[in-house]
């Protein structure tokens, strides 16, 4: 009976996918402005509220939410595999014939989903990017550093690369199953979803301060995304290593000829302060060089490894049971479900085919314990 249904259900029009670790502060105000948005829709849709492994009461929240919100859907990591990483698996296992990723800091307006949706419609779209068009909210620094950062992957990476675009997006179908066949690990999102070529648009909006907890992209995070992106798309930190290698070989003729003509004038000993500098130099440049190799090598480790790059704990679409298999690297299956043991928060919360008893009373009470413990 219950297969029966499933056969018979309207197709997902819609998949929100929500990456998300230590939300607790933010999360209710986010259910309160995603879930009339998407009711206003008219479609059958669903949000992949994706747990990154957190540590305080997200994953509480999200139960109770759930319990009066059928159309929501949790998966659980592991462990914290990084924000790209949650977002993979959010992918992998959205059904929907568009998805939509958001942030769960409220910073990019839900209420931009329905414009990106009608405009992939309207234009056979199967790429919608969400374009930071006022950057106000942030601070000077993080304005400086991300106007760098576009910059420095567009020159690489090519034009195609939007400017101001974070992961704010909408996907096709056919653009997801793109994207799940590629056998990168250590993804940008920011520079595949172009690379991939697929017809594209925009939609402008005002970046909003983040209503309630803090940033979980600092400035160590920040560089490691930049590292990723330029090692990731381009191989042109090797010729600059290449083009530094030739900067120092010129330099070191010209400190040979000054030598050679200390030495023919008999004035060695003034020399001693250009010799110790070209030595720093040269040792400096070849430590640079190495380095950048050691990127290189440090990627194709990686790969060569292939291990997956996230595991999940639990998928309230399995009905609670927990499914132990990550995300491979092949264009294979990469969510196939197994029998894991895993315990992790919420596995023991009904599917969403229950029925959803005294629902909005469980999840007023977990958001007011939520603000008494704050």
């Amino acid at each position: 009976m219950a297969e029966a249904s499933r056969t018979t259900a309207a197709p997902t029009v819609l998949s929100v996918v929500i990456p998300m670790y230590n939300e607790e502060e933010v999360l209710p105000a986010l259910v309160s402005r995603l879930r009339p948005v998407l009711a206003g829709l008219g479609v059958e849709h669903e949000v992949v509220a994706v747990d990154d492994g957190s540590t305080d009461r997200t994953a509480e929240l999200l139960a109770a939410f759930r319990l009066g919100w059928p159309q929501l859907r949790v998966i659980g990591l592991r462990r914290n595999s990084g924000h790209q990483a949650a977002l993979t698996a959010g992918l992998d296992r959205a059904v929907g014939a568009y998805v939509v990723s958001i942030d769960a800091d409220l910073q990019d307006p839900p209420e931009k989903i329905p414009d990106m949706l009608e405009l992939a419609r309207a234009e056979s779209l199967d790429i919608v990017y969400g374009i930071r068009a006022d950057r106000a909210s942030d601070t000077g620094f993080k304005r400086w550093t991300a106007g760098l950062y576009y910059r420095l992957v567009r020159r690489l990476a090519g034009p195609s690369v939007p400017a101001q675009a974070g992961d704010f997006r909408l996907l096709s179908r056919a653009a997801v199953d793109a994207l799940k066949a590629l056998p990168d690990q250590q993804r940008v999102y920011r520079l595949l979803v172009p690379w991939l070529g697929f017809p594209s648009g925009q939609v402008t909006y005002e970046r909003a301060p983040r209503p309630a907890g803090q940033s979980k992209y600092p400035l160590g995070r920040m560089i490691r995304l930049a590292v990723d992106s330029v090692t990731g798309f381009s191989a042109a930190p090797l010729r600059i290593a290449t083009w530094l290698g030739g900067f120092a070989f010129l330099v070191c003729l010209g400190l040979m000829v000054y030598t050679l003509s200390a030495h023919a004038f008999q004035h060695t000993v003034p020399g001693w302060t250009s010799l110790f500098i070209g030595v720093l130099f040269i040792g400096a440049v070849q430590l640079v060089c190495v380095g950048l190799l050691g990127e290189y090598v440090g990627r194709i480790y990686t790969a060569v490894q292939n291990r997956p790059t996230y595991f999940i704990g639990h998928d309230t679409a399995a009905g609670g049971q927990d499914t132990g298999v990550g995300a491979g690297t092949g264009a294979g299956d990469r969510t196939g479900n197994g029998n894991g043991n895993g315990t992790g928060a919420g596995a023991s919360v009904p599917s969403p085919a229950g029925p959803p008893t005294g629902s909005e009373d469980a999840a007023a009470r977990v958001a007011q314990g939520l603000r008494q413990g704050s």
